[in-house]
């Protein structure tokens, strides 16, 4: 179904669209997306980070010993 839109047919739906909505509102929209986008790119980045550290931990298996004291 959009295998012939074509480069012209692309121009002609953002000439619609910019005529429709202008362009303080898409510029608006696209600030929203990139502020989204953006946050997304930091979740996972932050829960990324939070398994590493679950699997840093996860390593970790030995014992703890305590220190022995002195016997008087």
């Amino acid at each position: 179904m959009f295998n012939n839109i074509g480069l012209p047919g692309l121009l002609l739906i953002a000439i619609v669209v910019l005529v429709l909505f202008g362009r303080g509102k898409i510029s608006a929209l696209m600030g929203e997306v990139g502020k989204g986008i953006t946050a997304f790119k930091r979740g996972v980045k932050d829960s990324t980070e939070e398994e590493a550290a679950k699997l840093e931990a996860a390593k970790d298996v030995s014992p703890q010993t305590q220190p022995e004291r002195d016997k008087a």
